[in-house]
């Protein structure tokens, strides 16, 4: 009666591996999902990438108003010659300072372009943004699925142990073979062979995790929170209406006002800017002074930049055909995450009304009754080995429902039913 006691008590292990982890003990400070997105907000090096691109923009934008700068020369004329040009007697001095006048609309032109490419940039960020929130939530439940796989594997593996005395007894008294004990202990060591994988993949996701939050190796504890909370997910025609505020897609509207500037700017660079000039000219011979005034212009007679024109009326032009290939590649991976999600959904339905409902039975039913000696030891590995892949199932489905709702979340820009912890 106290093995039989012993395997009912595993069993409860194995139950209590599915109530929500709140804390753990097993190194200093537990992370939750809203810590873990607010230190990749904070720190990834992405992040940082695109706020200097702002950075850069931002400097070209300023550039583009800025005016032509004024010239000043000085000539001397008539020196160093012969005659009455000997020496500097004849000689005449001017001072001039000139200024670059551009034609109507080239400052504006560029400075619309500049603005456009900066708009666009700051659409970008938010993209990116939008990116490492995704990546971080996406990691942050892979953690917690390998967590509790290990938990999984443990409680089943303190069960098998168990068996050990049960075992030997019924070896001593006959009813069972030693070759039982070595098929219980090999199936116990196949699961401590899966757990250690478990944790080689557990590892993998905390350091890949530690990156997105700016880091080079994990300096938190175990990831905590309510993994098993599910929901249903709106209509797909709602999430797809969602998907035209994205940042992916927002941005092209800037594109598309820098490029009609870039092509207005090639338009106006053939017409003539106008340089004018004042001077003030001193003759040394007679001591006269007079004023001198300039006026030059470029003739657009050979080069009327026809190849940049046509050149950016070919890039103004893909711009929606790149809109439209930029949007059905998200429209792609939105329903591809939600085919995902409700598939999902629909896998959880079945493991957790019937499959492990059952399951969990059969094992409480055969542990029973092998102790009775109604069962062989076959049946009853069996019976632990589809528990434990019902429950094993039921973790990859929830891992990928919130890998499916942060995908989403990521295209759609706004939150939807993923479990969020204290």
């Amino acid at each position: 009666m106290r093995r039989c006691r012993f395997l009912a008590q595993s069993i409860c292990v194995l139950l209590l591996v599915f109530a929500p982890v709140r804390s753990q003990a097993e190194t200093a400070r537990p992370l939750t999902l809203a810590q873990a997105l607010k230190r990749a907000v904070a720190a990834n090096p992405r992040l940082v990438v695109a706020e200097r691109e702002i950075g850069v923009f931002t400097g070209r934008s300023i550039q583009a108003g800025a005016f032509p700068n004024p010239e000043i020369s000085v000539d001397v004329e008539d020196i160093a010659g012969s005659g009455a040009y000997r020496g500097t007697a004849s000689a005449q001095t001017t001072l001039t300072l000139g200024q670059l006048i551009e034609f109507p609309g080239k400052r504006d032109a560029r400075m619309a372009a500049a603005s456009g490419d900066l708009d666009a940039t700051r659409w970008q960020r938010q993209a990116e943004r939008l990116d490492v929130l995704s990546e971080t939530a996406i990691a942050f439940a892979n953690i917690l699925g390998q967590q509790r796989r290990i938990q999984i594997f443990d409680a089943v593996i303190a069960s098998l142990d168990g068996l050990g005395p049960l075992l030997q007894r019924r070896v001593d008294q006959g009813a069972s073979s030693q070759a039982e004990i070595g098929r219980a202990q090999v199936a116990a060591d196949l699961l401590r062979a899966d757990r250690e994988r478990t944790k080689t993949a557990l590892s993998t996701a905390r350091r890949e995790l530690a990156a997105l939050m700016g880091g080079n190796a994990p300096d938190f504890g175990p990831a905590v929170g309510d993994f098993g909370a599910v929901g249903r997910a709106p209509p797909f025609a709602a999430l797809l209406r969602g998907l035209e505020d994205h940042p992916q897609l927002a941005k092209w509207t800037a594109v598309r006002a820098a490029r009609k500037s870039e092509l207005l700017s090639a338009r106006l660079k053939p017409l003539p800017d106008v340089r004018v000039a004042v001077g003030y000219r001193h003759f040394n011979e007679t001591r006269d002074n007079a004023m001198t005034f300039g006026l030059s212009a470029q003739l657009p007679l050979w080069d009327q930049n026809q190849g940049n024109i046509l050149s950016a009326q070919e890039t103004l032009a893909k711009t929606d055909a790149e809109r439209a290939v930029n949007k059905s590649a998200l429209v792609v991976l939105l329903g591809r995450a939600y085919d995902a999600l409700d598939g999902a959904q629909r896998e959880l339905s079945i493991l957790q009304t019937s499959a492990i409902p059952k399951a969990r039975e059969a094992v409480r039913t055969i542990e029973s009754g092998y102790a009775q000696g109604r069962y062989t030891l076959i049946e009853l590995l069996d019976t632990q080995s589809a528990f434990a892949q019902s429950v094993l199932r039921e973790q990859e489905a929830l891992v990928a429902y919130h890998t499916a709702v942060a995908t989403i979340e990521w295209l759609t820009g706004a939150p939807m039913m993923r479990a969020r912890t204290r």
